[in-house]
């Protein structure tokens, strides 16, 4: 694992670093690409528990078999931003 050290500066990530304290996020680029912002408190833990959640494999293994995507610009007018 590397570890990047980031600056206070940039308000979008400080933003989402505050709802990972909250809870897990899986943030998806316009690509397609997945990543999860998590608090790493107790890792470990939360990654064991996550596996042994059954309803939610079964719903990322249904989200890997999904071809399409949304633009942030799509998903900014389906919620009439």
């Amino acid at each position: 694992m590397k570890i990047i050290n980031i600056s206070l500066d940039s308000s979008d990530l400080m933003t989402l670093l505050a709802e990972a304290k909250e809870d897990n996020l899986l943030l998806r680029t316009a690509d397609g690409s997945e990543f999860i912002l998590a608090e790493v408190d107790n890792f470990d833990r939360e990654l064991e528990l996550t596996r042994q959640n059954l309803e939610l494999m079964a719903f990322l293994d249904e989200r890997a078999k999904e071809q399409s995507t949304l633009s942030a610009a799509e998903v900014r007018a389906e919620l009439g931003l």
